[in-house]
């Protein structure tokens, strides 16, 4: 064991800073491989240092070195150490499928919270400029606003341990000043599943019919939308449509997300009345321990099958009858 701390384990003894520290980054004999990479093209190009010309890979050799001193220049000094690819981000070597995926930088959660409490732009708004999903961003708000809170209230952060293990991860960098990152954090216009979608379906239709997407979409349930209106970014679909006719794109974007918000905002309230209008007709009885809640129920709520949404029950799951024994699953007419 002492054999290998000291000869290729030594490497992981101290990490590189700002780069991940995975084993399948290095060899068995404790090199760097891409700065091995990075070395033998520069001696393809005849720009090999010749203070390091005679030496050769191992323990002591100089690509160890670099993984032990934190030298982000290659052998010649003059340029940095790649960045991972993707097989330096495998952290166990056993399991090839698995990548290790990028955190948001501190930098960057402190861009998403400027531009929503001080900018005072939405989450659709900050999402699509920076890259990162509409949830995470809410996330990364609400808990940037705990942090505060508890920084102003004096109590203790574990910032070295934060730190320590942002560290080790990859991460999505932010240049403060710059308006976009590098790259984008995740797709942030992934279409979400709903649940009358998980089903298998048989929808047999005519040859001269045109079935697009909406047709798709009553397919499955009349009150279900079509995939481009279910996105999180459906004014991402209008800006490639004004792009493609190479018109004015700000003014349509605005307009959509104001739009989008508006539409939210109604819904929103829509749901607090809901609530609102569910905790007034229900019955409360308080009880030293509990609150009982007592609701008026008809059993035709439940609909002729038994299935409907309203029915007693529903909120648990009712599972789909499409993979059930003795169902029909052909269809028995077009309509």
């Amino acid at each position: 064991m002492f054999r290998w701390l000291n000869g290729p384990g030594a490497a992981f003894r101290d990490p590189l800073p700002g780069s991940t520290n995975y084993l399948n980054a290095y060899d068995p004999q404790g090199n760097l491989i891409r700065a091995r990479a990075a070395r033998a093209s520069i001696r393809s190009t005849g720009e090999e240092d010749p203070r390091t010309a005679g030496d050769e890979d191992g323990p002591d050799g100089p690509d160890a070195a670099l993984g032990r001193n934190h030298l982000e220049q290659n052998i010649a000094g003059a340029k940095p150490i790649p960045k991972e690819m993707a097989d330096d981000l495998m952290p166990f070597p056993l399991n090839r499928q698995f990548r290790s995926q990028p955190v948001l930088s501190e930098e960057l959660r402190d861009e998403i919270y400027r531009r929503i409490n001080q900018e005072k732009k939405s989450v659709r708004t900050v999402s699509a400029e920076l890259g990162v999903e509409m949830q995470r961003v809410g996330a990364v708000f609400r808990l940037k606003t705990i942090e505060n809170q508890w920084i102003e209230e004096g109590r203790p952060l574990a910032a070295p341990y934060a730190r320590a293990v942002g560290a080790m991860l990859p991460n999505t960098p932010f240049v403060p000043g710059t308006r976009t990152p590098p790259l984008p954090h995740e797709s942030i216009n992934d279409l979400p599943v709903h649940s009358a979608t998980t089903r298998q379906l048989f929808h047999p239709v005519p040859e001269s019919m045109h079935f697009n997407r909406e047709s798709a979409a009553r397919a499955f349930s009349r009150d279900l939308l079509p995939a481009d209106k279910r996105i999180p970014h459906p004014e991402l679909v209008d800006l490639a449509k004004v792009a493609a006719q190479h018109r004015g794109r700000d003014d349509v974007v605005k307009a959509r997300r104001n739009e989008l918000e508006q539409q939210e905002a109604a819904v929103l309230n829509m749901r607090r009345e809901q609530k609102a209008a569910q905790e007034a007709a229900a019955k409360k009885v308080d009880t030293p321990r509990w609150q009982f809640r007592f609701e008026n129920i008809k059993a035709e709520s439940a609909g002729r099958d038994g299935r409907a949404k309203g029915g007693v029950g529903a909120r648990y799951g009712i599972p789909p009858q499409d993979r059930k024994k003795g169902q029909i699953k052909i269809p028995t007419k077009v309509e």
